[in-house]
């Protein structure tokens, strides 16, 4: 491995961090001012924050499996990291380690939460919406998810994505 690629992963590294800290520290915020406290309005009717202790996934769905959040959030982490590890270094390929490591700090996030309470400390609401309670690590796997999925869909063609593959290059070469 070259050295700009081990420079680029110790950043992705160092990135990812540092959105875990930032997640981390909103959440103690919201734990420390917002329990057990009505909910505080930001933007009256628009925006508020308030608490909430999510023990299941978006919008509520699959309360109290903790075990298989778990699982699927170590599944996405093991893909990313090897995804990380086999992108070449080339520049075309920073916007696809910046996204995936949004996604992993997000999925790191929340799986700290799950572990360490048995639940995940929401407290971001759009009221004027109904929009589900959320947190920072939710706005990381959002807009990353999204930002996915516009660089699969435009950005690379398939061939950007060949070292993905598990075929050897010599059957690669056989099409």
């Amino acid at each position: 491995m070259n050295k700009k690629k081990v420079i680029l992963l110790i950043v992705d590294f160092v990135l990812a961090v540092l959105l875990i800290a930032a997640d981390q520290i909103s959440k103690y915020f919201a734990v420390l001012k917002l329990k057990n406290q009505p909910p505080y309005s930001v933007v009256d009717g628009v925006f508020e924050l308030h608490y909430l202790e999510n023990r299941g996934a978006a919008f509520g769905m699959l309360q109290g499996q903790k075990f298989f959040f778990i699982f699927i959030a170590a599944v996405i982490l093991c893909t990313i990291v090897y995804v990380l590890w086999k992108a070449p270094y080339q520049k075309m390929y920073i916007k696809l380690h910046i996204t995936l490591v949004f996604i992993a700090s997000g999925a790191v996030g929340n799986l700290i939460d799950r572990v360490r309470y048995d639940y995940v400390v929401d407290f971001l609401y759009f009221s004027l919406i109904n929009f589900p309670v959320f947190n920072v690590a939710d706005i990381y796997v959002t807009l990353a998810a999204i930002s996915l999925a516009v660089l699969l869909i435009f950005v690379y063609k398939e061939s950007d994505l060949e070292f993905l593959t598990f075929r050897t290059k010599k059957f690669r070469d056989l099409k």
